[in-house]
């Protein structure tokens, strides 16, 4: 039985519509200040409500970008940042789900030492391995490269040490059955495994899709040539330009543009991704 206590009902209400601001409001901003004149921020204060300047600031970013600083159009950006996030989360998952395959049903020596070995490396902070991971790119001639931006961002200890939790869930009977039926590993993980990791599947991909397309640190270290700029470090690139004052209407349509994308995945495969993360039997 549910107890009425209006005042906790009230706290709660608090609660939420103050933790929705505090996520909105921030969007908010950025939306109304898309809208605004470069000159409308000379003035010190950030506009609260829409301008009349949207569909010009949104336009020329689509087009032609900020040529003065010379970035190219936000479009071919945001190509490079989608090419780069589905190589991360297309090649994270198919590596991990084979390497987790490997671990859980084959039996070779040292298989859970290597396994632990892979799990270690999430102790590891990105800081510590961005300068040997930039070493190594430009080694291999791979700076200003779509291999460069993504090669070292596939591999995943998290999602092989969560498709490991999952396939140790499935029955041994679905095992035994497949090799009663003749089926060989790789009959038995691609029509048995598969179909039943799909919405695990999808609920990483979702993960691994957004956290490609906010890569921040590596892209800017690894491209150097304006054609492949990735949209988050645009973003960086034109607040920090010399001699002038940000053009910040133009900063934050970019910022709304670049939104879009993730928005779109988890809105589509929102079902998928729910399920995966709450579904533990098979």
């Amino acid at each position: 039985m549910v107890e009425n206590r209006p005042f906790l009902t009230f706290l709660a209400h608090v609660v939420l519509i103050f933790g929705v601001v505090v996520v909105a409001l921030p969007v908010w901003v950025a939306l109304v200040a898309s809208t605004h004149a470069s000159n409308d921020f000379l003035r010190g204060t950030v506009p609260m409500w829409f301008g009349d300047q949207g569909y010009e600031n949104y336009s020329r970013m689509l087009s032609s970008g900020i040529s003065t600083s010379g970035m190219p159009p936000v479009g071919w950006m945001m190509f490079n940042s989608l090419i780069m996030a589905l190589g991360i989360a297309l090649g994270k998952i198919a590596i991990s789900l084979t390497s987790a395959f490997a671990i859980v049903y084959f039996r070779f020596p040292f298989r859970m030492v290597a396994f632990w070995i892979i799990f270690s490396t999430m102790m590891l902070p990105v800081e510590v391995r961005i300068v040997p991971t930039f070493k190594v790119v430009a080694d291999l001639g791979m700076l200003n490269t779509y291999p460069g931006l993504i090669i070292p961002l596939i591999a995943s200890a998290t999602a092989t040490f969560l498709f490991r939790q999952v396939f140790l869930t499935m029955p041994d009977e679905l095992t035994e059955a497949a090799r009663i039926d003749g089926a060989g590993p790789m009959k038995f993980f691609r029509d048995i495994l598969l179909p039943l990791s799909r919405t695990n599947i999808a609920a990483l991909f979702v993960n691994m899709f957004i956290n490609g397309w906010n890569q921040y640190l590596r892209p800017l270290l690894i491209t150097t040539d304006s054609d492949m700029y990735t949209i988050v470090a645009g973003i960086k690139r034109m607040s920090t330009v010399a001699d002038t004052d940000p053009q910040w209407n133009y900063i934050m349509a970019t910022a709304i543009l670049a939104m879009l994308p993730p928005l779109l995945v988890v809105i589509f495969m929102q079902r998928l991704f729910v399920k995966g993360l709450v579904e533990t039997e098979k």
